[in-house]
Parts: structure tokens; C-alpha cells; sequence
């Protein structure tokens, strides 16, 4: 691995959010590391034997669309939570380029991160952070409350954002009147309420029980439809990222594995460590059409159902299976291949 220190031009870009070359060295001289090639190129273990340095975000670059749920997914160690505190410079980055909106960040001076935290950016943590002497709804508006806005504006706006998370009867309730769930729903409900442009969540139902952190992941899924937030979510739980991304940046000690969507981590893993951590995966859950479709043989009829590239292999399953003929897979009117019942059946059996 060598260094990245030449960036594109992104003027023309259509990136809300841009990483260019993002490193984050801890230690001594760490800005040594991303300019000289023969220490970006070392490992985690032969970089810190070398120069005591370790570097959490390796020469990291990807762009986030607007509207898009970006999820950046890696075991504990893969250098995912210092990322995401980086995209704000919460913790500064050694080397690279933050771009957002067209602006370059990390020529940022601290009033004007400050200013951007405040109306353009928004956290969620795993750890709720809520003010144990202040109501739900006085919680939620703490936000406002600081960028100065009046009592009237920010209640009717906590209001708003506590009725869109489903907190609706708890606005005069303390924090430690309510359950997990609930807590981490009114940190949702904190981060919305300054109506930012992005989105940035640590890890924040990891501390749920199973049942809980599934409604919560749902929650955020109909709280992206409704409100269309652009979105950057760190988890460590496949079936997490899975669910919610759009795509899926896959970090393994600071650097990227992958960036794909969830089906073509599945279906195309880079290297024998993306296919070991989606070895689990039920397939046919994940994968659609476009994957198994094939070219239809010589004199096979070409009469059957149609079906689109993108309808789960799950979805399809009973219709291929009843028809008796080959199933099309069909976009924009030109044909794609066709599917069997061998091609469903090899991705259902392999589950």
C-alpha cells in the first residue's frame, strides 16, 4: 500500500460528502506515515514496531450521495468509529481531504466546524448521551437551544421531531423513566431536530437487546423514506448493515476491503475475508435476479413471466418454481437472461 497525496478535481461531483486519501495516524511523527511509502506500506504490527505509530483509517477514499444511507461496517479494531469522528473532525485527520458541499473541511477554522456541527451535521451514539435533569422534550430541543433559537421555535420543533420517532405522551419524562429503546429513540429524535443535511450514527442500538435494536433499525429505515436524510451508519452486525445500506464500506485494520452493495459483497466478495464474513448471509435474502440469471439455451422458450433484475432471489422463488417455462429477467424492455428452476434452487439449497 502506498500513500495517496494527489486528489482528483470533485467540483463536478455530485458527492455531498467526499474522502479522499483519509488517513488517521495515533503516535509519535504520525505525519510521516501517509508521505513516506515505505511506512504506509507496512501492517498494523510492522508499523508500530517501526515508529510506535498506529494508523486507525488507512488511505481511505469513497463519496456519499445525497439521500444515501452509507454504511461503513468492520470488527471492533477495523478503525470504523474513528472514521466517522474524523468526517466532522471531532478527532483530525493526519492526511487526505474532507469535501462537503463543495467545501474543504479540513481548511475549516474552528468557528466554522463549530457553526457546521451545529446546523449541517448530526450525531447519534451508542452511548445516548441525554441529560439525566432535563425532560425528554427539553433534551431534544438542547440543540436549538444552543444555535440560539426562541422557547416557542424549539418546542414546536422538539415537538415535531418527537411525534415523527414515536415518543408522542413521554415529551415530560426523564431519561431514567424510560427504556432502552425509548432513550436511544429520543437521540434520534435530538439529532433531527436541527434539521441537518447529514446523519452520523456510531454504533447506536449495539447496546440494545435483539428485539429492541430490530424495531430501532426498522425505525431508521421509515424515517430515511419519510424524511430522506443522507445517512452515514457504523455497525459491526452484518444483517445491520445489510438492512439499512444503500452500500457498504467493509474496513479491516483501518483500510477498505469493499465498497459495494449488500448484494454484490455477497455475490462478488473481494477476497477470501469479505466471503468469510458473509458466509452466514441467507442468500436468497440478498441477492437478486441480475446475479443468477442466465443466457437462454438454444430453442428454450421465451414466453414465461417477466420479472425486473433487482426482485429478490426470495421474492421470485415461488413464481419460478410454478412456471413452466423459464422465467425473463427483464429491464428497460431488453432482456437479461432468463431463470430456472436450477438457478433459484442452487442459491435457495445453498442457504
Amino acid at each position: 500500500m502506498t500513500a495517496q497525496l494527489e486528489y482528483p478535481d470533485i467540483q463536478d461531483s455530485d458527492a455531498l460528502l467526499s474522502v479522499q486519501g483519509l488517513w488517521k495516524v495515533f503516535g509519535p511523527k504520525a505525519q510521516r506515515v501517509p508521505h513516506r511509502p515505505e511506512l504506509a506500506g507496512l501492517d498494523r504490527a510492522d508499523l508500530y514496531a517501526k515508529t510506535g505509530c498506529t494508523a486507525a483509517v488507512r488511505d481511505l477514499s469513497f463519496d456519499v450521495a445525497p439521500g444515501e444511507v452509507f454504511v461503513v461496517m468492520g470488527l471492533s479494531g477495523s478503525g470504523k468509529s474513528t472514521l466517522v469522528r474524523c468526517l466532522t473532525r471531532l478527532i483530525e485527520p493526519t492526511a487526505g481531504r474532507l469535501v462537503f458541499e463543495g467545501e474543504d473541511l479540513r481548511a475549516a477554522d474552528e468557528k466554522r466546524l463549530r457553526a457546521l456541527r451545529r446546523s449541517k451535521f448530526s450525531m447519534v451514539f451508542q452511548h445516548f448521551g441525554l441529560l439525566p435533569h432535563r425532560k425528554v422534550i427539553d433534551n431534544v430541543s438542547y440543540g436549538l437551544e444552543i444555535r440560539g433559537e426562541s422557547k416557542p421555535d424549539r418546542r414546536r420543533r422538539a415537538q415535531e421531531v418527537i411525534d415523527l420517532v414515536g415518543l408522542a405522551g413521554n415529551e415530560h419524562l426523564y431519561p431514567e423513566q424510560l427504556s432502552g429503546g425509548m432513550q436511544q429513540r429520543v437521540g434520534l429524535a435530538r439529532a433531527l431536530a436541527n434539521d441537518p443535511d447529514v446523519l452520523l450514527f456510531d454504533e447506536p442500538f449495539s447496546a440494545l437487546d435483539p428485539l429492541i435494536r430490530r424495531e430501532m433499525q426498522t425505525e431508521v429505515v421509515r424515517l430515511h423514506r419519510e424524511v430522506g436524510k443522507t445517512m452515514v451508519f457504523i455497525t459491526h452486525d452484518l444483517s445491520e448493515a445489510l438492512k439499512l445500506g444503500d452500500r457498504i464500506l467493509l474496513m479491516r485494520d483501518g483500510a477498505a476491503v469493499q465498497l459495494g452493495t449488500g448484494d454484490e459483497l455477497v455475490g462478488a466478495p473481494a477476497d477470501d475475508y469479505v466471503r468469510e464474513f458473509v458466509r452466514d448471509v441467507q442468500r436468497a435474502d440478498v441477492l437478486t435476479l441480475r446475479w443468477i440469471a442466465r443466457r437462454p439455451r438454444d430453442g428454450e422458450p421465451l414466453d414465461g413471466p417477466e420479472l425486473g433484475p433487482d426482485v429478490l432471489v426470495r421474492e421470485a422463488t415461488r413464481l419460478v418454481l410454478e412456471a413452466d417455462r423459464p422465467v425473463k429477467v427483464v429491464s428497460n424492455g431488453t432482456l437479461l437472461g432468463v431463470i430456472g428452476d436450477e438457478e433459484i434452487l442452487a442459491v435457495v439449497a445453498d442457504n
